[in-house]
């Protein structure tokens, strides 16, 4: 790798982090020795990068710092386009016209000659053989997600029982074939899973939910964990 390649994927790697990075872990991804990433982190600093490090703790990149448009690798683009005909299997309408409109945007940067490994990618992913027919809009559920609005919800289970059900919503599983909104549920006060095709009525309420999504995922997966080992147990 070419050492301007791996300043890049140096400032890359910070950007996938949320906390600090060792360099040893840094020299362990890129599969150089630790004197080398202190020496490639010196010259970032140097040039300007907002690189902070403590010792014993590891590096972290300040907040808010870009680089200009950076050239993708044909492993980048046949990622972006798998994860874009990924999206389209899931018959979700707005998520699959925003997944094209994105890879168009990025083909008009591209270079000619890497426009056909985006376009022309040789992979693909399966198409649920059943049709998901949502009742409700899912949009408004990534929506509701985002902007951490609880959401009242009539609910048809499997046996055809209809319930009402005021949730927070979480986060969005999706499956082939089959797409889970992953909520608190405030009736049972406990995580539920409801099946997005079977959600009969939707409205978001004004009142914001009072804890952070990032909190309450690490809560679900917890609790999503804690289920799984009991079944392992039995």
């Amino acid at each position: 790798m070419r050492r301007a390649d791996r300043l890049l994927q140096i400032i890359q790697l910070f950007r996938r982090k949320r906390g600090p990075v060792t360099a040893s872990a840094i020299a362990e991804e890129l599969e150089v020795t630790i004197r080398t990433i202190y020496r490639d982190i010196a010259s970032l600093m140097g040039n300007g990068v907002p690189i902070r490090g403590e010792a014993g703790v590891g590096y972290v990149m300040d907040e808010g710092y870009d680089l200009p448009p950076l050239m993708f690798s044909a492993d980048e683009l046949e990622a972006l386009m798998l994860g874009a005909r990924m999206v389209a299997g899931q018959g979700e309408a707005k998520l699959t016209r925003s997944a094209d409109n994105a890879i168009a945007k990025i083909a008009t940067v591209v270079p000619p000659e890497l426009r056909p490994i985006l376009l022309d990618a040789p992979l693909y992913a399966p198409v649920p053989v059943t049709e998901i027919v949502d009742q409700v809009d899912a949009g408004l559920v990534r929506t509701a997600i985002r902007e951490r609005h609880k959401v009242h919800i009539e609910y048809v289970d499997g046996e055809g029982s209809m319930s009402e059900r005021v949730i927070w919503p979480v986060a969005i599983a999706y499956y082939h074939g089959l797409r889970l909104l992953v909520s608190w549920c405030e009736l049972r006060s406990d995580f539920r899973n409801f099946r997005i095709d079977r959600i009969s009525s939707l409205t978001t309420f004004a009142e914001k939910i009072p804890e952070r999504r990032d909190i309450l995922f690490q809560r679900w997966w917890q609790h999503e964990l804690s289920n799984r080992e009991g079944d392992e147990l039995r």
